[in-house]
């Protein structure tokens, strides 16, 4: 019998959605629903800094308002984050009792960045750490003078390969291509790349659809998915909305295209239909309901190019 599909919203509440995110939900959404599969809504609120319940709260009524729903999920609080510590904590034990994580006393920056999803620019190896040669004599006199560390997993020199179902087949050399990243902070927040595999193996997800700045993210979770026993989920990243003015990515820093400014300017079917032609679904940009892609929808449709939004919008 062939396994149900569960698929999952995951987003992070550091601000409103805008055109982009909504572009990798609505995707998200017509895979799992075109194959009848079941859909989790997750809040990926790690990181107690950036994240705040205003944002939570709005990410789930601009989805409902765009017409997209969930079968499982928030706000029910055990698909928060936040309120899954323990857990993180315990998948954190089983790496350590493995000996696959050690302290790291290197660079705040990165750090601080680890509980989030990384942004381009952020996935490179880091090579310039030395904390996994200390001895333990080094690392008991740092602990000793009150020097807390994060820890970091140690990858090890082999390729990890990923057949993503729109990009083709990714092969990645852990320790050339990714290098040894944080799984917890110093902070004792629990990393993005860690808490991400722990929920998904959790819940049951098979199937991860997002966009294609995390594609590089996809061979280390993986290897992270078998050293905690768990089956890899198939992969399907999707292609970015960019900025017409040249600025990469499109954030939330681009007020013009955040759901508040949409919400008040268009309506949710204008939303779709220009989603929908932005990324090749339709020829035109017209209104269309999530709905109403369902019945052709298609990967191979999908183009593999991102597509430049120039403010302000038609």
């Amino acid at each position: 019998m062939k396994e149900r599909l569960v698929g999952r919203f995951a987003p992070s509440p550091s601000g409103y959605m805008h055109l982009g995110n909504l572009l990798a939900m609505l995707l998200a959404w017509l895979d799992v629903r075109a194959q009848n599969g079941r859909l989790i809504f997750r809040m990926e609120d790690l990181d107690p800094a950036r994240c705040r319940p205003e944002y939570a709260a709005a990410l789930a009524d601009d989805l409902r308002w765009l017409g997209l729903d969930w079968d499982e999920g928030w706000p029910d609080p055990a698909y928060a984050q936040s309120n899954r510590r323990l857990l993180y904590r315990d998948a954190f034990e089983i790496l350590r009792a493995r000996g696959l994580v050690y302290p790291c006393w290197c660079s705040r920056a990165r750090r601080l960045a680890a509980a989030s999803a990384p942004h381009p620019g952020e996935m490179s190896a880091d090579q310039g750490c030395r904390c996994y040669a200390l001895s333990e004599a080094e690392r008991a006199e740092r602990m000793a003078a009150g020097q807390v560390p994060a820890w970091k997993l140690r990858v090890p020199d082999e390729e990890v390969t990923i057949p993503d179902g729109h990009y083709g087949t990714i092969v990645q050399n852990l320790a050339r291509d990714c290098g040894d990243f944080i799984v917890r902070r110093r902070d004792g927040v629990y990393a993005y790349q860690l808490a991400v595999v722990t929920d998904d193996l959790l819940m049951g997800v098979n199937r991860v659809v997002r966009g294609r700045d995390l594609l590089s993210s996809a061979p280390r979770q993986a290897w992270l998915f078998r050293q905690l026993g768990g089956k890899v989920p198939s992969y399907c990243h999707a292609p970015l909305l960019t900025s017409g003015e040249g600025e990469g990515k499109l954030s939330k820093r681009l007020g013009s295209l955040s759901t508040q400014v949409l919400r008040r300017e268009r309506t949710p079917e204008a939303v779709v239909g220009q989603l929908a032609f932005l990324c090749g679904l339709r020829d035109r940009d017209e209104p269309a309901r999530p709905a109403e892609l369902l019945s052709d929808f298609s990967w191979d449709r999908v183009r593999r190019e991102d597509a430049a939004v120039t403010e302000p919008l038609p």
